[in-house]
């Protein structure tokens, strides 16, 4: 499943960004995943691919399923992998901070 909103029928659920971050001069993609239900998925690995599908880097979901990237401006695709399913979302980030939900179906 693809999805490119933050919702997943959960209430937007990201971490506060720490002080030193200048959403003026970095890009951040934040979202949660959540399960078909809505339910956040804490516990899922989320990857970071690049625009030719490369890996970039890897997080686990918090309990309430949140997760972040700082990353380059450009198009990124996000692979959400847990017990409750898989969902890969795109996205074409932006300096400053760019929300994706992952909804996640076995």
């Amino acid at each position: 499943m693809t999805t490119n909103s933050v919702g997943c029928g959960a209430p937007v659920q990201s971490a506060p960004l720490p002080a030193s971050v200048d959403l003026e001069k970095e890009t951040v993609i934040t979202g949660v995943v959540c399960s078909g239900e809505g339910d956040p998925v804490g516990g899922a690995y989320v990857r970071l691919l690049d625009a030719t599908g490369e890996f970039t880097a890897e997080v686990v979901t918090s309990p309430e399923g949140q997760f972040r990237f700082f990353a380059a401006p450009g198009t990124w695709t996000l692979r959400a992998l847990s017990r409750a399913g898989n969902a890969d979302a795109k996205l074409t980030a932006g300096r400053g901070l760019n929300e994706v939900a992952l909804s996640v179906i076995a």
